[in-house]
């Protein structure tokens, strides 16, 4: 459940050899194949139509400089023994063609979360992705941060440069929430209200960091910080719901949860969808997907959603309108 990118708005990678289109090896047009659930990439605009919304809104996409991208893609191609299953990538494009897709598919926004994992990189990561939506209007500016002394000067001048949405994955950079190298960054968002995507759960393997203990101590230190909580928690559904009622400004996001893929390793709990329902027509449920990094079409995640049946005024308001309403989108 990590991230990509291809070519970046420079023309370069991110130790600044430069790129030309294709040079990650993908293929030049996108195939709209049917899905495992019959559910086909060429249909989503008819999906969202139907529900009269104007496109769709997805926080939870991945850009990253290719150097970077191509490691992430590495990592999944050899993710099988860590993971339990083959995690083969749909989408592995582009940059302009990943674009283009989202485009075609009705995607009106999206975010560019990249992630650190190791001191000495957020900066550099932060330059690119937000050159990046600089350079593709739909993309939410985005940024990273990592514990480290420098991480409330970038922060603060991500912020400034007009970042909206932040990206935390506690697994992979394998620290707690509340290292006290990240205090005055958690309070610094929080005061900008500007969201944090964190992946906290265990969901695909866990750690020391993940969970929603650690969580938990982070939101009792920073109660008003706007927080988006990856694949819904997964695997500790319960509790991470618990968490999005508890704290005004905690919201859940759908990646990869309610797809055949997922289900077959942390299905959410049936028992649990009437609260599903409740915190979704409240704005606390966000539309997201993991593309391009999913062994899937991307339609997949939105038959998942329909297939719950709980209602066009719930998909509406997972799909666009809480996104719309958190980031001001017209």
């Amino acid at each position: 459940m990590p991230t990509p990118g291809h070519g970046g708005p420079a023309g370069a990678d991110d130790a600044g050899v430069p790129v030309e289109p294709g040079d990650a090896g993908v293929p030049a047009e996108p195939d709209d194949t049917w899905g495992s659930d019959g559910a086909d990439d060429a249909g989503v605009p008819a999906f969202w139509g139907r529900l009269g919304l104007p496109g769709l809104a997805d926080v939870h996409v991945h850009f990253l400089p290719p150097r970077l991208l191509r490691r992430v893609w590495a990592y999944f191609d050899s993710a099988g023994p860590l993971v339990g299953t083959e995690w083969p990538i749909r989408y592995r494009w582009s940059d302009a063609d990943r674009v283009a897709h989202l485009r075609r598919l009705g995607v009106r926004a999206f975010s560019a979360l990249a992630y650190a994992h190791r001191p000495g990189m957020a900066a550099e990561l932060n330059r690119w992705t937000l050159d990046f939506a600089r350079a593709t209007p739909d993309c939410l500016p985005s940024a990273t941060f990592f514990p480290e002394p420098e991480a409330e000067r970038y922060v603060a001048d991500a912020v400034t440069a007009g970042a909206r949405v932040f990206k935390v994955h506690v697994q992979v950079g394998d620290f707690p929430p509340t290292d006290p190298a990240l205090d005055r960054v958690w309070g610094l968002l929080a005061d900008a209200r500007v969201p944090v995507v964190v992946h906290a759960g265990h969901a695909p393997v866990g750690t020391e960091h993940t969970g929603p203990e650690p969580f938990a101590a982070l939101l009792a230190r920073h109660p008003t910080l706007t927080a988006i909580v990856a694949h819904l928690g997964a695997p500790d559904y319960r509790a991470f719901l618990d968490l999005a009622e508890a704290y005004e400004r905690v919201r859940l996001d759908t990646t990869m949860a309610f797809t055949p893929f997922f289900d077959r390793f942390v299905p959410f709990p049936a028992d649990e969808l009437p609260r599903l329902r409740e915190l979704g027509l409240a704005g606390k449920v966000l539309l997201g997907s993991d593309f391009p990094n999913i062994p899937y079409p991307y339609a997949e995640q939105l038959a998942g959603l329909a297939r719950l049946d709980l209602g066009d005024d719930w998909l509406r308001a997972v799909c666009w309108e809480s996104a719309a309403d958190l980031f001001g989108l017209d």
